[in-house]
């Protein structure tokens, strides 16, 4: 079966700084893949990658089998992001950050609809339509980020990225947003891919994970096989130990 995501052989350089140096991932459709690894080692450039923010060196990202073509609008209109932080428009209200590509993209909605749309999403992560109206420096950092999950969710997208959706939560709230991403994800029969170094949000959300290390992909597989993976990296990375194959940095 033709993989919803494929990357194949992708190196990047920033200079003389090598950061992707031949990574292969393929994502079913359907799948929660996340995506873990220190800081610096290609996650992110990784899925900038893919949105088309950068731009490989080398080597062939596809979806559903294919290459980005020329439309690029059509192949952004397939993703939804979750960004870290949330990244919400301070100037705009709620429902306006929620609906922003409805009412931008080319299937531009009336606004009284697009609104509709927005106050939906908001009741599906949780939030009342009363929060549609405010702005987000008005709201928790929990409430904005269920206010990005929303935005992400907004357009029905085929495939969604979260980048490290529980940054700054408490353990309670981070508890909360990966069950309502877990859901979400389930419910739209979406992909998923997702950055993060929160190991309890890669037992919630995964189906699968990849380990980047040095620019490449160093393990992957289910999430039920991480614990006894035999692959030292991983190992040392997910229990947290100073000894180990990967060097600290100090």
């Amino acid at each position: 079966m033709t993989p919803k995501i494929a990357l194949k052989d992708i190196h990047k350089a920033f200079g003389p700084k090598k950061i992707l140096r031949g990574v292969n991932l393929e994502v079913a459709k359907g799948e929660s893949m996340v995506i873990i690894g220190g800081s610096g080692t290609g996650k992110s450039v990784t899925i900038k990658s893919i949105l088309g923010l950068i731009t490989p060196d080398t080597g062939q990202i596809l979806i559903d089998g294919k290459p980005m073509g020329r439309d690029r609008d059509a192949f952004l209109a397939q993703f939804g992001m979750l960004f870290q932080g949330g990244a919400l428009f301070d100037s705009l209200t709620v429902w306006q950050n929620v609906a922003f590509r409805l009412l931008r993209g080319a299937q531009k909605l009336p606004k009284s609809q697009a609104r509709e749309v927005a106050i939906e999403k908001l009741r599906r992560v949780g939030l009342t339509p009363d929060v549609a109206d405010q702005f987000p420096a008005e709201l928790s950092g929990g409430m904005q980020k269920r206010v990005g999950l929303a935005r992400a969710i907004a357009a029905e997208p085929e495939i969604i990225f979260f980048d490290a959706p529980t940054t700054g939560l408490d353990p309670i709230m981070s508890g909360v947003i990966n069950e309502l991403i877990r859901e979400i994800v389930v419910e739209m029969g979406a992909t998923a891919m997702t950055i993060t170094h929160d190991m309890s949000s890669v037992r919630a959300i995964a189906d699968k994970i990849a380990m980047i290390h040095e620019g490449v992909v160093q393990w992957t597989g289910p999430v039920a096989q991480m614990e006894n993976s035999g692959d030292p990296y991983l190992s040392q990375f997910i229990s947290g130990s100073a000894e180990g194959p990967i060097e600290a940095v100090r």
